[in-house]
């Protein structure tokens, strides 16, 4: 089993149960699902069902990495809670970072030509061309 005990850290003095990477995506199926938020395992198997958004959300990230599709989702803090019930431990400090890093998608790389002419010239020059119309035919008047 890949799965080791580790220090104490889980609540009231429990030890955290620590799981590798590859332990957890082996739990990708309908009869054991397994996946990760914020670094902690969770076993989701008998809440495929009840799960309001359906089973296949849950299928879909199963054995992998999902905290970034639960927090674009923005779960109710009801939701948050009861996800505290199916923690059965932490990935292994060792594998965190393995985990992909979620990429900021608002943020636009300076190297990135076609943003600076979308963002500023062609605006620009837009306005310069209606400016220039609105003189011509404002004149003609």
């Amino acid at each position: 089993m890949s799965a080791a005990a580790g220090g104490v850290g889980g609540e009231a003095g429990v030890p955290v149960r620590y799981y590798r990477l590859d332990e957890i995506q082996k739990h990708n199926h309908s009869k054991s699902t397994w996946l990760i938020l914020h670094h902690k395992v969770y076993d989701l198997t008998r809440f495929l069902e009840e799960h309001p958004g359906g089973e296949e959300v849950l299928r879909e990230q199963a054995g992998q990495d999902a905290t970034e599709s639960f927090e674009d989702v923005g779960h109710s803090t009801d939701a948050q809670e009861l996800s505290k019930s199916f923690i059965i431990g932490e990935v292994h400090p060792d594998d965190r970072s393995k985990l992909k890093k979620p990429v900021e998608s608002f943020v636009t790389p300076v190297e990135d030509n076609y943003s600076w002419w979308s963002n500023w010239v062609i605006p620009a020059l837009s306005a310069l061309i209606v400016a220039l119309m609105y003189r011509f035919f404002v004149a003609e008047a």
